[in-house]
C-alpha cells in the first residue's frame, strides 16, 4: 500500500466510539468546556444526570444550594468574578420555575450562564405529568436562548451551542430543559467537539472603519468630552485598552455600578458614579459636556434620567456589541458597532494626546461640594447613630480596595457602589438591571467560588438577607468563606425614603421584623457579632475580616438615613439633589 492510499485510509476510519449515556455525554461535555463547579439542587426528573455524577465527584465540583434560585444567583456571582460560564442544575417542574428570577437578572446583567433542568419522559410531554411545566415558553423571554433535548444524540452539539452562545458576543443565560429518557438512553458518542460558529448567528458586529475614524475626528475636535463606562469593558475583558483609550485621551470617564472596576475607583480620569444616586458632578457635567462617548453601557433610566432633557447639547459616540442598544434610548451621532477590544485600539490609534486639565477641574469643583456638604458627614460623622457610608468606609481602609463586594439590593446597594473603592476589575458584584433582592448571600458564595484566592464581602440589607438566607445551609455544607455584613436599619430602606420624599412620609408596610441574625448564623455553625456603637465598628470589621471561614457582622445602622445624592424620578440628571 502506497503512502496515499494509506491516508485515505486513515481518513475513511470512523471516528472511536463509546456507548454511554445522555447523562455522561453531557458530563464530559462540561468538563470538555473547563467546567469546575455546578451550582444545583437534585429531583426526580434530573435524578439521571445526579446519578451519573457520582462518578464525576473527582473532576466536577458540585455545591448543593437550598433553593434554585439560590443556585442561579450563585451561577452569576461565579461568573462575574471568574469570567468563566457559570453552571447550573435543576428538576422539572419547580425547580426549573425556581431559576426565572436568576435567569431574568442573568440576561439583564448580560451574565453567561448554562442552566441544565431535567424533564419528564418525552411520551409524557404535554400530558400535565407530575411536575411538568413548559420550561422553554417560560424562560423564553429571560434568555438568551433555549432548547429542548429528547433525544441524547443531540446533548453533544446543543451542549456544545448552548456554551457558544452563553458566552460569546454580549454574554448571557442559556437553558436546555433534558427530558428524562434522553438522559437514560445509551448512544454512540464520538467525543465532544465545541462550537465556535453558528451559521445563523453573528456574535460580534463587523467593525466599520469609517465609523471609528469619524468617532475619532470628533473627539480630537472636542472641548469637553466625557466618557461614560458600562460592564461591556470587563465583560469584553478589555480593560487594558480601555485603560490605554482613557489616558491618552485625557478624558474625564464616569462609570455604571456594573462598570465599576473596569478602571481602578482612584485613578485620576475616574470622575465617579453616574445615575439616580451617583456623584454630582458626572450628573450635572452629562448635560454640559460637548461629546458624550459611550462604551459598553446601554443608557439606562437610572443612567438618564428624564430622556428629552438628557445631553441634548452633545454629540453622542456610542461603542457597544449589540447594536440593538444603539439608538434604543439615546440617539447615537456616531454608531461604533464591535467588540471594544477591537474597537478601542483602533479609536486610541487615531486620537490625539490631550490634557483637558480645565474640564477636568470642572468635575473637581463639584467633588469638593458633593464633599463638604455631603460625603464628609456620611463617611465620618461625628456623633448620631451609625451611617452605612461609615462602615463602607471602615471596611475600604481595612481592605485597601482589594476585597470582591458583592451587594444585595437598597440603600445598602447604593451606598456600597458609591463608596467602596475598586482596584481591581469584576470586583463590583451586584445586581444591576433587575434589582433582584435576595441576590447577595447566594451570589457571594458563588464569587468566592469563582474567586477563591480572594476576599468576599457580601453586603446585605436586613430585609434582603431574609429573602435567601437560607443560603447559610449551603455555607455551611460547603465550607466557603464569605465575610457577611448585614447592614440592619430595621427598615425596607430604599422604599422607605421614597414613601417620605413622594408619599408625605406615609410609611406603608416597610418596617421589618427580623430574626436575631446572629444565633441564625450560629444554629448553621457559622461565626458572628451584632454590634451598635461607633467605637465596636473598626475592630468588629477586622475581626470578620481575619476569622477563619465564614464570618456574620451585623452592624445596627441609622434607621431613617436616606442615600443622596438622588436624581428624582423623572427629573433630569441635572436636577440632582445633594439633600
Amino acid at each position: 500500500m502506497n503512502t496515499a492510499q494509506e491516508e485515505a485510509t486513515t481518513l475513511a476510519a470512523p471516528k472511536k466510539t463509546v456507548s454511554v449515556t445522555g447523562s455522561v455525554a453531557l458530563l464530559e461535555g462540561l468538563i470538555a468546556e473547563g467546567t469546575d463547579t455546578i451550582f444545583g439542587y437534585p429531583g426526580g426528573a434530573i435524578m439521571p444526570i445526579y446519578d451519573a455524577l457520582y462518578d464525576y465527584k473527582d473532576k466536577l465540583k458540585h455545591i448543593l444550594v437550598r433553593h434554585e434560585q439560590g443556585g442561579t444567583h450563585a451561577g452569576q456571582g461565579y461568573a462575574r468574578t471568574s469570567g468563566k460560564v457559570g453552571v447550573v442544575f435543576a428538576t422539572s417542574g419547580p425547580g426549573a420555575t425556581n431559576l426565572v428570577t436568576g435567569l431574568a437578572d442573568a440576561q439583564i446583567d448580560s451574565t453567561p450562564m448554562v442552566c441544565i433542568t431535567g424533564q419528564v419522559f418525552a411520551h409524557l410531554l404535554g400530558t400535565d405529568a407530575f411536575q411538568e411545566t413548559d420550561v422553554i415558553n417560560i424562560t423564553t423571554p429571560v434568555t438568551k436562548w433555549n432548547y429542548q433535548v429528547t433525544d441524547a444524540t443531540e446533548i453533544p452539539a446543543v451542549l456544545a451551542k448552548a456554551f457558544y452562545i452563553a458566552r460569546s458576543g454580549r454574554p448571557g443565560p442559556v437553558l436546555i430543559d433534558i427530558t428524562k429518557n434522553a438522559q437514560l438512553q445509551l448512544f454512540d458518542f464520538e467525543g465532544y467537539t465545541p462550537c465556535d460558529h453558528i451559521r445563523s448567528y453573528r456574535p460580534k458586529p463587523n467593525v466599520r472603519k469609517e465609523y471609528i475614524e469619524q468617532a475619532a475626528e470628533l473627539i480630537n475636535a472636542a472641548k469637553k468630552p466625557f466618557i461614560l463606562f458600562g460592564q461591556g469593558v470587563s465583560l469584553g475583558f478589555a480593560e487594558k485598552e480601555f485603560q490605554a483609550f482613557v489616558e491618552k485621551s485625557g478624558i474625564p470617564a464616569a462609570w455604571t455600578i456594573l462598570g465599576a472596576g473596569a478602571i481602578p475607583t482612584d485613578h485620576p480620569l475616574n470622575v465617579g458614579m453616574l445615575g439616580m444616586h451617583g456623584n454630582y458632578g458626572p450628573n450635572v457635567q452629562t448635560n454640559e459636556c460637548d461629546v458624550l462617548i459611550a462604551i459598553g453601557m446601554r443608557f439606562d433610566d437610572r443612567v438618564t434620567g428624564r430622556l428629552d432633557k438628557y445631553a441634548k447639547q452633545a454629540k453622542v459616540v456610542h461603542l457597544d456589541i449589540d447594536p440593538a442598544e444603539i439608538d434604543k434610548n439615546v440617539k447615537a451621532d456616531i454608531p461604533v458597532w464591535g467588540d471594544c477590544k477591537e474597537t478601542l485600539p483602533l479609536l486610541t490609534e487615531l486620537i490625539e494626546p490631550k490634557d483637558h486639565t480645565a474640564w477636568l477641574a470642572e468635575f473637581r469643583a463639584f467633588d469638593k461640594v458633593e464633599q463638604e456638604q455631603l460625603i464628609q458627614h456620611e463617611l465620618e460623622p461625628q456623633s448620631g447613630e451609625m451611617t452605612m457610608g461609615e462602615v463602607i468606609h471602615q471596611l475600604n481602609q481595612l481592605t485597601k480596595g482589594e476585597a470582591v463586594v458583592v451587594t444585595d439590593v437598597g440603600q445598602h446597594q447604593m451606598v456600597a457602589c458609591r463608596y467602596a473603592k475598586f482596584n481591581n476589575t469584576r470586583s463590583n458584584i451586584t445586581s444591576g438591571g433587575l434589582g433582584t433582592m435576595g441576590f447577595g448571600l447566594p451570589a457571594a458564595i458563588g464569587a468566592k467560588f469563582g474567586a477563591p484566592d480572594r476576599t468576599v464581602v457580601a453586603v446585605i440589607g436586613d430585609g434582603g438577607f431574609q429573602m435567601t438566607c437560607q443560603e447559610l445551609g449551603t455555607i455551611m455544607q460547603s465550607g466557603v468563606d464569605v465575610k457577611i455584613m448585614i447592614l440592619n436599619n430595621r427598615f425596607l430602606g430604599m422604599v422607605r425614603q421614597w414613601q417620605q420624599l413622594f408619599h408625605d412620609k406615609r410609611y406603608s408596610f416597610v418596617d421589618i421584623t427580623s430574626p436575631d441574625f446572629v444565633k441564625l448564623a450560629d444554629s448553621y455553625y457559622i461565626a458572628g457579632k451584632r454590634i451598635s456603637e461607633r467605637e465596636d465598628l473598626n475592630a468588629a470589621l477586622q475581626e470578620m475580616l481575619n476569622h477563619k471561614g465564614s464570618f456574620l457582622l451585623e452592624v445596627m445602622v441609622a434607621q431613617e438615613h436616606n442615600v443622596f445624592p438622588m436624581v428624582p424620578q423623572g427629573m433630569s440628571v441635572s436636577e440632582i439633589r445633594l439633600k
